[in-house]
């Protein structure tokens, strides 16, 4: 089993406003509100992959109802742990002008609501994923992570992480088996300019040799690079095809590499699904189908 944890859970206000002006009232011409977080995308991809998995979130309020009501509509597992105050984010993300995005805060999570979170990982078992992604709340500790890892370490349970600086670097000496930075969160970690993939690759070297086993970083419409366990390197650019929504594509991504390192234990299999599976997402309105990926990967790599 795949679990996937998001601290900071939300519901995604994607819109559409044509000629948005600064300090003027704009009115969207499309809308779409979907469950998002980092880990939930990831979960929602899996889920459309036929991979089984489990979504654990923290929720608040109506809006974390609204959020349990659409995932389980998709038909993946969730399991909760209910906050006592505010409400789970609401995030605006402007589609018409790329990246641009308003996310809220999220709600406090209290000391016993972490613990509540710590003794459901307690029952994950040997030979099961988990994959940690995206930001905590500012009232958490910033070692969570690590303090995840350190507890459920030597307990045969692979980790996948995507997360930025602070976050990851605590968290490679525990061996995950996957870390996922893009260029910048990759090239923040240096305090350097990555402005191509070959740039990329002595840096995704670097942090495997502190400790994780593949590093996938992913350049959104330069392709994605992988350091995989082996010493091999894979590099591609990115499939054909027309952007309409970025959002999820990195998460998207962790999820095709998760399905294909499940069918095959290839490195190259599994970076290949993953970079068809991120652009999948890109190039449509929601996140990526199992029949988008199989045609991106055909047209592709011909297989």
């Amino acid at each position: 089993m795949i679990y996937t944890v998001t601290f900071n859970p939300s519901l995604d206000y994607i819109v559409t406003v044509d000629d948005f002006t600064a300090g003027k009232t704009n009115r969207t011409t499309s809308e779409l509100m979907l469950p998002g977080g980092k880990g939930i995308n990831v979960s929602t991809v899996l889920c459309h992959l036929g991979i089984p998995n489990t979504a654990v979130c923290f929720t608040a309020g109506f809006v974390g109802d609204e959020i349990v009501r659409r995932l389980q509509e998709t038909g993946i597992r969730v399991e909760t742990i209910g906050l006592p105050e505010g409400n789970s984010r609401i995030n605006l993300k402007l589609r018409s002008i790329d990246g641009t995005e308003i996310n809220g805060m999220g709600p406090a999570i209290p000391s016993d609501k972490l613990q509540e979170l710590m003794e459901k990982l307690d029952q994950i078992k040997p030979g099961d994923m988990l994959v940690l992604a995206g930001s905590i709340p500012a009232s958490m500790p910033g070692t969570v992570y690590r303090d995840i890892l350190d507890r459920l370490k030597g307990r045969g349970i692979e980790v996948i992480v995507d997360a930025e600086k602070d976050l990851l670097i605590p968290v490679l000496a525990y061996r995950p088996l996957l870390i996922k930075p893009n260029q910048h969160e990759l090239g923040a970690v240096f305090g350097v300019e990555l402005p191509d993939r070959e740039s990329v690759v002595p840096y995704a070297k670097e942090l495997q040799m502190r400790g994780a086993r593949h590093v996938l970083v992913s350049m959104a419409s330069k392709g994605a690079v992988l350091v995989a366990e082996d010493g091999r390197v894979f590099q591609s650019d990115v499939p054909k095809g027309t952007l309409v929504n970025a959002v999820g594509a990195g998460d998207s991504m962790v999820a095709g590499f998760l399905a294909g390192w499940l069918r095959k234990q290839d490195p190259e299999y599994a970076f290949r699904m993953g970079l068809c599976a991120g652009s999948a997402s890109a190039f449509s309105e929601y996140l990526a189908t199992e029949e988008a990926v199989a045609e991106l990967y055909r047209a592709t790599f011909g297989e």
